[in-house]
C-alpha cells in the first residue's frame, strides 16, 4: 500500500554531509511517524531519528546536534540532513513509515552511506 524509495547516499569524507530522501508512493495521511535506521555490518539495526505527523523529533544520542530530520507532507517525502559526518556513521540508511492505530509498519530497501578518507 505505501512504497518508500531512499535516495541520496554515497561516499563523503569526514566532516562532510549528505542529505538522504525518502519518498512515499502511496498516502501517509494518519496519526503516523516517519523514520531513519541504519545498519552497519556485524550490527543491530538502530534508530537513528524519528518525526511523527504531529512535527515531534527524536534523535540516537550520537547523532544529536550533526542530523536533522525533517518532512514534507505534500510530497509524502523525508529528509535527512546529516552533517560533520564521522566514519562510524557507515552504514546502509533505511526509511521507515508507520501508521500508529493502525499498526501499518513499512521499510525502504535502503541506502549506503559510506563516511571514509
Amino acid at each position: 500500500q505505501v512504497q518508500l524509495v531512499e535516495s541520496g547516499g554515497g561516499l563523503v569524507q569526514p566532516g562532510g554531509s549528505l542529505r538522504l530522501s525518502c519518498e512515499a508512493s502511496g498516502s501517509i495521511f494518519s496519526i503516523n511517524a516517519m523514520g531513519w535506521y541504519r545498519q552497519a555490518p556485524g550490527k543491530e539495526r538502530e534508530l537513528v531519528a524519528v518525526i511523527t505527523s504531529g512535527g515531534s523529533t527524536n534523535y540516537a544520542d550520537s547523532v544529536k546536534g550533526r542530523f536533522t530530520i525533517s518532512r514534507d507532507n505534500a510530497k509524502s517525502t523525508v529528509y535527512l540532513q546529516m552533517n560533520s559526518l564521522k566514519p562510524e556513521d557507515t552504514a546502509v540508511y533505511y526509511c521507515r513509515f508507520r501508521r500508529i492505530r493502525e499498526g501499518d509498519d513499512y521499510w525502504g530497501q535502503g541506502t549506503q552511506v559510506t563516511v571514509s578518507s
